[in-house]
């Protein structure tokens, strides 16, 4: 039987497995898909452990991802811009290939399952660290009318903006000047929900019938959509169906399918309901 794993310190918490093991069983596919907690100092020692024993594929959670990227032998055009990756499979050339598909699950939640248009739109994204990183390209490859970078250290928002270079379609703002235009997509790329802190946005914030997105997701609506909520009438949606959806892309690299992912996201909708994930 293949061997998979999610590897990240912390990872007791992951819900990979649980969508994994619904893929395989969606496609039948005779795969195994496990949890392992590997810390910083161990990643090499550990992903090589793996690989060795007939692993045939991680995926990667914090703060593994740019240590995964730096470790591949062949990196997506994806992987490399964004300078991590959360997904690594290892080849029976014996090479190891990385890619991230985080940008592609963000934007199939939102375009497919959510029904957002990126085209044409404004769009504000939170946040100036490898989250945001990872999902950049992706928005900019939609095509938006403006894409904004917001972050509490601007410079990092600007370095950004100098790396991927698309001109006046990409630029910085700092933190608490969000409140000051109002635009059609926020997208919260931080953890300020799970960490209990606020983020400076207001009713100027947001467009007439903007889509409101937090990239986490919990059994309950995260700060940040309760937030945007008492401030305008927007559609809040948190990160969920981007869990499932980059996961689906991850199945598709290793299996060479890629399984439905509605049935998946509803699930695990109905187990966080239920306060049962695991």
């Amino acid at each position: 039987m293949d061997r998979y794993a999610v590897a990240g310190h912390p990872v007791s918490h992951s819900r990979s497995p649980f969508i994994h093991r619904l893929f395989a069983a969606q496609t039948g596919q005779a795969l195994s898909y496990d949890a392992l907690d590997v810390p910083a100092g161990d990643f090499t020692i550990a992903v090589t452990a793996f690989r060795d024993a007939g692993g045939r594929g991680m995926n990667l959670t914090l703060p593994l991802k740019e240590l995964a990227c730096g470790f591949a032998d062949v990196r997506s055009d994806r992987a490399a811009l964004a300078g991590a990756a959360n997904t690594l499979h290892f080849r029976e050339d014996g090479r190891v290939y990385a890619d991230n598909t985080d940008g592609l699950g963000l934007i199939r939640d939102l375009t497919v399952n959510l029904g957002v248009s990126l085209a044409g739109r404004r769009i504000l994204l939170i946040g100036a660290g490898g989250a945001a990183r990872g999902v950049l390209a992706p928005l900019l490859d939609e095509m938006p009318q403006r894409l904004i970078i917001a972050n509490r250290t601007r410079a990092r928002a600007e370095q950004l903006c100098s790396e991927f270079h698309r001109g006046a379609i990409l630029a910085s703002i700092a933190l608490e000047e969000i409140g000051q235009g109002q635009f059609d997509v926020v997208i919260n790329a931080t953890s300020a929900s799970l960490q209990g802190q606020s983020l400076p946005i207001g009713e100027r914030t947001f467009a007439t019938g903007a889509c409101c997105y937090d990239m986490l997701y919990s059994k309950q609506p995260t700060a940040f959509l309760k937030l945007a909520g008492e401030l305008a009438e927007v559609r809040g949606c948190d990160g969920r169906g981007m869990l499932v959806e980059q996961a689906a892309e991850a199945f598709k690299i290793w299996r060479g399918m890629r399984p439905l992912t509605g049935p998946v996201i509803t699930a695990l909708s109905r187990l966080l309901a239920e306060g049962n994930a695991r």
